[in-house]
């Protein structure tokens, strides 16, 4: 059984042949540490409210609408039920359009993976047909997905026993890599320098293992938070050493060797971690006695006001994308995240009866 509520539920479709599925994220940013804002006087939580940018009066909730901007401080209004009659096939339906070798897919159209699997068990054979199918031909397939209210671009592929699917970029989102890369000289080297510096590639060689990278940042905050709720002072932290310009890069790369041959570089952290150790705590502790062991939470049931806020943030992001100009990349990316946690909160209370 899955551990969460499906971020998407509807149909996958090759040609004729159907079975509906469910989508799960394939990730999560949930166990990071997260913050709210604050009064540093008091102490107490901030609400935000909407204000009219016109009058400054206070809006409630339920005058809250759309608008496009057609002028300056112009808008045309736009109704929920406008944006609900444009009912496209892949609102409900990822209709498999195309199959195409994986490798030629660029790496930069990749987006959010998400997990798809048979809603029940009448269409579990059309679904291991598909991704058998794709499995022996070594391909992918692409369709069209609406999520939040946008059309997206996916790609299906063959995942243990079920199906990764991955949102790509459109092409109009990619940008020219020519224009950052241009004023990159053609440099011609000596080859004595360009295996000097394969040979250090290949004493750090080794296989992908994402497990052996941690976030020392999000570590360092979790520390810093446990020694204050324990009234210790801050640790010492060692100052970071900016890296020194190299003068002599083929003297650089010489001695970059000597320190990379065995036994004298200090052990490896990968070396380290082979050594049996306690799972590290992960949040500082909220009360005294032994810690229990860990569960897995039930699903959160959502609010109006949970839906509420959800759209607020969309709303905000919208108008960060508006304002950032040609430089859209990190606003648009946040936009991406409040629309998918938008259609979460409104999938959970479609679920429970509480939205048409």
């Amino acid at each position: 059984m899955a551990p969460s509520r499906p971020f998407w539920k509807g149909y996958l479709k090759l040609s004729l042949v159907s079975c509906p599925i469910a989508m799960f994220p394939a990730s999560s940013s949930s166990e990071r540490v997260s913050f709210r804002q604050i009064n540093k006087s008091t102490g107490n939580r901030l609400k935000q409210q909407l204000v009219d940018s016109v009058t400054g009066d206070v809006v409630d909730a339920g005058q809250k609408g759309r608008g496009y901007e057609i002028g300056r401080n112009q808008f045309m209004p736009v109704e929920d039920e406008e944006l609900e009659a444009l009912r496209l096939e892949s609102t409900h339906t990822i209709d498999i359009e195309k199959f195409v070798p994986r490798s030629e897919i660029d790496e930069r159209y990749l987006d959010s993976p998400y997990y798809l699997v048979p809603e029940n068990q009448v269409g579990q054979d059309a679904f291991v047909v598909i991704r058998e199918a794709m499995r022996r031909k070594n391909m992918v397939g692409l369709g069209r997905v609406v999520i939040s209210r946008r059309e997206r671009i996916v790609m299906l592929e063959p995942f243990d026993k079920g199906l990764m699917a991955t949102t790509l970029h459109y092409a109009y989102e990619i940008r020219n890599a020519a224009e950052y890369f241009e004023d990159i000289p053609s440099i011609k080297l000596p080859g004595e320098m360009v295996e000097l510096a394969e040979h250090i590639l290949e004493t750090k060689a080794g296989h992908f293992d994402a497990s052996e990278f941690e976030d020392r940042y999000e570590n360092a905050v979790v520390e810093m938070l446990k020694r204050k709720q324990a009234g210790l002072p801050p640790a010492e932290q060692p100052e970071a050493t900016a890296p020194t310009n190299v003068v002599n890069l083929m003297d650089a790369l010489r001695r970059s060797v000597d320190a990379e041959k065995p036994g004298r570089a200090a052990p490896s952290k990968a070396a380290e971690r082979k050594k049996p150790a306690k799972e590290p705590e992960r949040r500082p502790a909220k009360g005294k006695g032994p810690r229990k062991k860990r569960t897995r939470p039930e699903p959160r049931q959502y609010t109006i006001a949970d839906l509420e806020r959800a759209q607020d943030r969309v709303e905000a992001a919208e108008r960060r994308v508006d304002a950032d100009g040609t430089d859209r990349s990190r606003s648009r990316a946040g936009l991406e995240r409040a629309q998918r946690a938008l259609h979460v909160v409104e999938s959970d209370l479609r679920a429970r009866g509480l939205l048409k």
